[in-house]
């Protein structure tokens, strides 16, 4: 039989040891009601005009219940052991079943790129160590290569040359012939001057500017110190000559001697590179050297052309 300990009895009074009040209070004391407020403003009932006796237990004589806690279950742990053992008797199974399951295998297994493959062929290929030729091998393949090259016969020489080659090889001499007869025609002129000075014993020279239309007419005219180049337009008959002849002037005199002569005072000086060359109409005249310039002839000449024939001759 259990003793109840959810009461106390002191001097003859039971006491709820969890509340610390009287059993019986608790049990049969009525209710209080609530009491509707006072409106009117009157003084309240005194319920503590004096203090109340405390009715709190000693806990130095009572015990503190004890709570009962949550039973706790532990479940127990199955423990798989890898061999079962089997009754003598059960031949069914088979001695070791855990073996008896194998792992699965892939139909295909991992394949290795082509390209990967081959470098790391080479790889290995490269980190493998080289053997030397031994000297006996070297010696054999030198006789060898010799023997096949004493037995080989030399290739004969074609004595004709291939169509193509022909063909290029005339084309090259008739584009030199005829690039030489153009650079000829170009220079025959000067050559001519050259020819005419030395026949004409004075240093003559060939006018590198000629005005547009006009163009060498006739052969160089050369006499003992005098050489001529007369030169006709393409279109019509006027025509102007360049003349080269010894002399011994200087500008004044050739200004006194043989341009106020023909112009009087109609003449224009011009000074270039040192030298004065006086023009009048369309014609003109200077010295250089030892050598009197004339330009005389019925063609048009503007001043700036005639400037441009002079300067040329220079």
């Amino acid at each position: 039989m259990t003793k109840d300990t959810s009461t106390v009895n002191l001097n003859g009074q039971l006491y709820n040891t969890v509340t610390g009040l009287p059993v019986s209070d608790t049990q049969f004391a009525p209710r209080p009601t609530r009491s509707a407020p006072n409106v009117n403003g009157g003084a309240s009932p005194d319920f503590h005009a004096q203090p109340q006796k405390s009715i709190t237990l000693h806990r130095k004589i009572t015990k503190r219940p004890e709570a009962q806690g949550h039973v706790i279950m532990h479940r127990p742990v199955k423990v798989h052991s890898a061999q079962i053992k089997t009754h003598p008797d059960i031949k069914k199974f088979a001695p070791h079943p855990v073996g008896a399951i194998k792992p699965k295998m892939m139909d295909v297994g991992p394949i290795a790129h082509p390209h990967v493959a081959k470098a790391h062929a080479k790889s290995v290929e490269k980190s493998l160590p080289k053997e030397l030729p031994s000297a006996s091998s070297i010696k054999e393949r030198a006789i060898k290569n010799a023997i096949e090259k004493a037995h080989k016969k030399p290739q004969l020489r074609k004595r004709w040359m291939p169509r193509q080659r022909l063909i290029g090889a005339l084309s090259a001499v008739v584009a030199l012939i005829i690039f030489g007869s153009y650079l000829t025609y170009l220079s025959m002129p000067n050559l001519s001057v050259r020819v005419a000075a030395i026949q004409a014993g004075i240093d003559a020279d060939y006018p590198g500017y000629n005005p547009d239309g006009y163009s060498l007419d006739g052969p160089i005219a050369y006499t003992d110190g005098r050489v001529s180049l007369k030169y006709g337009s393409n279109g019509g008959p006027h025509y102007y000559t360049v003349s080269q002849s010894r002399s011994d002037w200087n500008s004044d005199a050739v200004l006194d001697n043989y341009v106020a002569p023909r112009a009087g005072t109609n003449y224009i000086p011009y000074t270039e590179r040192g030298l004065v060359i006086y023009t009048y109409g369309t014609n003109a005249a200077w010295v250089n050297g030892g050598v009197l310039y004339t330009i005389e002839g019925d063609a048009p000449l503007s001043s700036e052309q005639i400037r441009r024939i002079a300067t040329s001759l220079l």
